[in-house]
C-alpha cells in the first residue's frame, strides 16, 4: 500500500501460577481462568524511520455473548485503522485518539 504498512495483530492471553516478581520460563496456566483475546491494529508510513499514523488496541473477553458485538467493533475499527493516511488530506476524525491516565505506581 502506497499510504504505510498496516499491521494487525491477535494475542490469546492466559493467566499463569508464575509471580510478576520473580518470572520464570515454564509457568504453568490456570484453567479455570479468564483468557482474553488482544487485537492491535497499527498503520505506519513509509518514510526511513516509520511513524505511527494510526492504531487501535483492546483486549476483550472472549467468553461473554458480547464478544461477537467486541469482535465486530474491533474489525471496524481495524478498518478505519487500514484507511489512515488514504486520500489527499488527513483529517481528524472524533475518537481517533484517546487519551487514559494511569494508576500511581
Amino acid at each position: 500500500d502506497p499510504s504505510g504498512t498496516f499491521v494487525q495483530l491477535r494475542v490469546a492471553l492466559a493467566q499463569t501460577a508464575c509471580r510478576k516478581r520473580a518470572p520464570q520460563r515454564h509457568c504453568r496456566v490456570l484453567e479455570s481462568r479468564r483468557k482474553p483475546i488482544c487485537l492491535a491494529c497499527y498503520k505506519f508510513d513509509t518514510s526511513d524511520v516509520p511513524k505511527v499514523l494510526d492504531k487501535y488496541h483492546n483486549c476483550g473477553p472472549s467468553h461473554h455473548l458480547v464478544a461477537k458485538e467486541i469482535r465486530q467493533w474491533d474489525e471496524a475499527e481495524c478498518r478505519a485503522v487500514e484507511e489512515a493516511g488514504k486520500g489527499g488530506d488527513t483529517l481528524y476524525l472524533p475518537g481517533m485518539f484517546a487519551f487514559s491516565r494511569g494508576l500511581p505506581a
